[in-house]
């Protein structure tokens, strides 16, 4: 444990303030329930996570082992397939996952990195321990809370920050910089967004402010001549270099995707595939974090860096193997299953809260789409206080850890740690009306 006194720090004072600032400078998610867009805060809580020096010097090295990996392997999907052909990963779990995209067979990104934004969540067992619950490597967001709360907590509490030595967070719009650098084709930088109806729009058009990139949408994008080109509201075009793109792949571009997208831009892929654009993180990433696919990540480790995996994978079954679908019929009661296509928070159920006719229907699914679901354990994580009313009380937290690759991985010094309101509840996802923290990593 940390030798900080929680219960001593002047921040804790000023959680109201903060989340008042953070509800002016319209630090909200939004999220979409029964056909209706709704905002909401994200509520703040003062109590930080504290990560020890040397702890996150081994979560450094785990990360980023991790990261290198799942990088590989998508170069190799979209290549030669020797995993597959070494039987490492069944082709089933390839293919069949909604993240592989066939158009990306065959094209290599600048520099040869697919995830340049790698979001990876984590949770701390009670016996200490720490494991990976999932990796996101398609869109990862979440970055800008932790920023802009850490901005808004200096601000209220500036004697907290000037006497305990905690690294300073507010180098990632540097580091996201010199990422959108390494891989810049040549022009400028945009972040694209669709627009202030998508549920991180504030995120967008922070980072895009924090790094000096232009905020763009599908409709200030133009492709002319097998480039891309930022057209501003005078009618002016410059040369774009790299997008920090914050639309999913399907609705990147009609002409190579989803073909009724409104929010893309018509040709950016081909622009891409020639290595004129780089779009960062790279279509096709989905492939590697498909939850079926996670449970081949601490074998992709062996297979492509000769390496033990440094941090572990939550004790996970897949179904689609006989000896894993008997455990887990076997011991249904006490695990929690996962759609692997869905995603915050959505498609996770625990076997307890079954009753006996749920029970079977799952079960028929389940023999029916094996490959649909994977199990696993319920770790018992470890709590984390927050403030409430006028106690501290005990909830369950995870925490977003952010690994931005260049030349090599950089893990960022900080992280999203989101926690349940609920006091029954495992599911901390914003969507599910959880709340942040702070994430403090001490300097010595």
């Amino acid at each position: 444990m940390s030798m900080i006194d929680i219960k001593e720090l002047d921040l804790l004072k000023n959680t109201e303030v903060v989340n008042e600032l953070l509800a002016r400078y319209g630090v909200r998610f939004g999220i979409y329930k029964n056909n209706e867009f709704r905002e909401q805060l994200f509520p703040f809580d003062a109590i930080p996570r504290i990560i020890e020096h040397d702890e996150f010097d081994y979560l450094d090295k785990g990360l980023k082992q991790r990261v290198k990996a799942l990088n590989l392997f998508i170069k190799d999907i979209y290549s030669k397939k020797q995993i597959i052909s070494d039987g490492v990963v069944p082709e089933e779990f390839v293919y069949a996952g909604s993240g592989y995209l066939a158009q990306c067979e065959g094209v290599t990104p600048a520099k040869d990195v697919y995830s340049h934004i790698s979001g990876i969540d984590l949770v701390q067992g009670k016996d200490g321990e720490w494991y990976i619950l999932e990796d996101n490597l398609r869109i990862p967001s979440g970055a800008s809370y932790p920023m802009i709360a850490r901005e808004f907590s200096r601000r209220s509490s500036p004697e907290t920050f000037r006497t305990l030595a905690i690294e300073d967070n507010r180098d990632y719009a540097k580091l996201l910089r010199r990422t959108m650098d390494y891989v810049n084709t040549g022009g400028i930088s945009v972040v694209l967004t669709p627009g202030r109806f998508n549920a991180a729009y504030f995120e967008h058009s922070y980072l895009a402010e924090q790094t000096g990139a232009k905020l763009a949408n599908g409709r200030e994008l133009v492709v002319e001549n097998d480039f891309l080109y930022y057209v501003d509201y005078d009618g002016k075009k410059e040369k774009v270099g790299v997008v920090y793109r914050r639309i999913s792949d399907e609705y990147l571009d009609p002409m190579n995707f989803n073909k009724e997208s409104l929010i893309g831009i018509p040709h950016i892929y081909d622009v891409f595939r020639k290595g004129n654009v780089a779009l960062m993180n790279a279509p096709g990433n989905g492939v590697a974090d498909d939850k079926g696919i996670y449970y081949f990540v601490p074998k992709m480790i062996k297979y492509y860096l000769g390496e033990e995996p440094i941090l572990k994978n939550a004790p996970t079954y897949l179904p689609y193997y006989e000896e894993d679908m008997k455990y887990v019929l076997d011991n249904i009661d006490k695990l929690v299953l996962k759609d692997v296509a869905e995603a915050g928070g959505y498609g996770v159920v625990f076997g307890s809260s079954f009753t006996k006719q749920q029970k079977e229907d799952f079960i028929a699914m389940l023999k029916a789409e094996p490959r649909r679901f994977i199990a696993q354990e319920v770790i018992d994580f470890r709590d984390i206080d927050i403030v409430e009313g006028d106690e501290m009380v005990p909830r369950k937290a995870d925490l977003r850890a952010f690994v931005l690759t260049s030349d090599e991985p950089v893990v960022w010094k900080s992280g999203l740690t989101r926690f349940s309101r609920n006091p029954d509840s495992f599911i901390v996802n914003s969507s599910q009306g959880g709340g942040f923290k702070d994430t403090w990593v001490l300097s010595r």
